[in-house]
């Protein structure tokens, strides 16, 4: 963190806060339609071009190890991680991202992107986020979307301060971009699983659908929770990743 500045003495300005108080808090209620949905259809693809297929973020290594052997253990190890990694980091964390982005606090910014690269618990996870961060400000600047350029060389750029960034230059509302992040990352764990289980595509449509309403409620307590709450740690994928860094004949990079 900057000695300068930091996200939890971070504020908004007035107008920015009184933006942030008039958006929705459901995806139900934000009213997501035409251009802004399929941007975020478009964002939220496993078709972006960031090699988000390549990693499997300890779940190689922990189907390696029998943790994950099939539908029931998959299914708890992906949707356990929504629960209670993603809703108590990433996702709170992203809305932080959209509320600096859209103050232009560009401190406050980098801030929450270094603290969730500290937040990663292996150099695996560390080289994944700044993988997908730096390939994601890539295909923005491709797009045009202002910003993203000073962000490919950022040695702790994050996939969520870029997912956030390009959610607000396309107009798409905090709680769908949200959910679209959600469900891009249970989708890529899910057919990470698919590959490596093996899982049969009945199974894994099962999972992604018992997924649901864990990120509808997941989305909803995340962009309520406070500064002082926000962090996760998630040992058993710690453990798994570290193995992994030394595993033979690998399919995934993490």
């Amino acid at each position: 963190m900057s000695n300068t500045q930091t996200p939890e003495n971070t504020t908004m300005s007035a107008s920015a806060a009184a933006r942030m108080e008039l958006m929705p808090t459901t995806v139900a209620s934000s009213g997501i339609k035409g251009v802004s949905l399929l941007r975020l259809m478009h964002l939220a693809s496993p078709a972006l071009p960031i090699g988000a297929f390549a990693y499997s973020q300890g779940l190689e290594q922990a189907i390696k190890l029998s943790w994950v052997k099939d539908e029931a253990s998959a299914a708890a190890w992906i949707l356990g991680l929504l629960a209670h990694g993603l809703g108590r980091l990433d996702l709170p964390i992203l809305a932080r991202f959209y509320q600096a982005f859209a103050s232009d606090d560009h401190g406050a910014a980098q801030g929450w992107s270094d603290f969730l690269f500290a937040s990663r618990g292996s150099l695996e996870l560390q080289a994944e986020e700044r993988h997908l961060g730096t390939a994601l400000a890539r295909v923005l600047d491709g797009l045009g979307v202002i910003g993203a350029r000073a962000w490919m060389a950022a040695p702790h750029v994050t996939y969520a301060a870029m997912f956030a960034l390009a959610a607000l230059s396309w107009d798409i509302p905090l709680p769908a971009a949200a959910t679209g992040y959600a469900f891009a990352w249970t989708e890529a764990q899910v057919a990470a699983a698919t590959r490596l289980c093996p899982l049969g595509q009945q199974a894994a449509q099962r999972i992604l659908s018992q997924s649901f309403l864990i990120i509808d409620q997941t989305v909803t307590g995340a962009l309520a929770l406070p500064d002082e709450d926000v962090g996760a740690g998630a040992p058993a994928q710690a453990i798994a990743s570290a193995l992994h860094e030394t595993l033979y004949s690998r399919l995934c990079r993490s």
